[in-house]
């Protein structure tokens, strides 16, 4: 098994309230329109935009992705407890939100590390006795899995969804199909995978536009963000009964604006939302 990154790395390192380090939650926030960002990310942002001025299009496309997914396993599944590893910063239509709209009593654990994003979490979900944040880092799969906190409210004899929306893409190394495949491991038959990343399409001009962003994000102060092929993510998903992403489409991966969307598309998607893809699977 590839060896682990070091705690150190900036991937896994919590920023906190560090103000001269910049956020992967915070800058995720932003470009979906939030304003709980430093100057130093602001810095990054404007790096991105000015990279590739339609970024802000992967951000959407993922969280859009995420909404459908949820609705869909909400909707469709019998499904009643979620668990959503590297939460992020509280934003509009969070996983327990669309989830518990349909179904008030679904268990929702939120998984993260970063002191901010575990302050704020705790104090919008204060008086959801339905929803729960917990401390953990997403790439220890056994630390998530054993935490006593999570196993108080999540049953892992009954099926369970899993999201990893927009997470492993920021795992530095070889070792990402291993961190799934152990979370898939520990899923009960009938469980369900939520996975988006980062995409490179091995198209050159959609290449050209990941590698820009990557350049950025993993050369520059937040040390992570890579964008994986279409091979190296459906590894992720190793095990699982992959879901189709569209009525004519073979089960697989798909961008994540391509993914069931609500209705027709009236104007054609920009290149940097083709460079964010999603996968659902079932456990079998």
């Amino acid at each position: 098994m590839p060896e682990a990154p070091s705690t150190s790395s900036p991937s896994r390192k919590p920023v906190g309230l560090d103000p001269d380090r910049p956020s992967i939650a915070r800058i995720y926030d932003g470009f979906l329109g939030g304003d709980n960002f430093y100057e130093v990310d602001r810095v990054v942002m404007a790096r991105i935009r000015q990279a590739v001025p339609e970024a802000v299009h992967i951000a959407l496309g993922n969280r859009g992705f995420h909404n459908r997914a949820l609705r869909m396993l909400a909707n469709q599944t019998k499904i009643r407890q979620f668990v959503d590893c590297g939460s992020g910063l509280p934003t509009a239509e969070n996983t327990h939100q669309i989830v518990q709209r349909i179904h008030k009593a679904t268990s929702v654990v939120y998984i993260d590390n970063d002191p901010v994003v575990l302050a704020h979490g705790r104090a919008l979900l204060a008086e959801n006795d339905f929803t729960h944040m917990v401390e953990a880092d997403i790439f220890s799969p056994q630390e998530v899995l054993g935490n006593e906190e999570v196993l108080r409210h999540i049953d892992f004899s009954e099926p369970v969804a899993l999201l990893q929306v927009g997470t492993m893409h920021h795992f530095e190394g070889d070792g990402v199909a291993d961190i799934m495949r152990e979370y898939v491991d520990a899923l009960p038959s009938g469980s369900y995978v939520v996975l988006s990343h980062f995409f490179d399409p091995e198209v050159p001009e959609l290449t050209e536009i990941a590698k820009r962003i990557e350049q950025i994000l993993v050369r520059g102060p937040l040390g992570a963000g890579r964008f994986r092929t279409r091979a190296e993510i459906e590894a992720m998903m190793a095990g699982l009964e992959l879901l189709r992403p569209d009525a004519t489409s073979e089960p697989g991966l798909a961008i994540c604006d391509e993914w069931w969307p609500d209705g027709p598309r009236l104007t054609p998607l920009s290149d940097a939302a083709r460079c964010v893809a999603g996968i659902v699977g079932r456990k079998p």
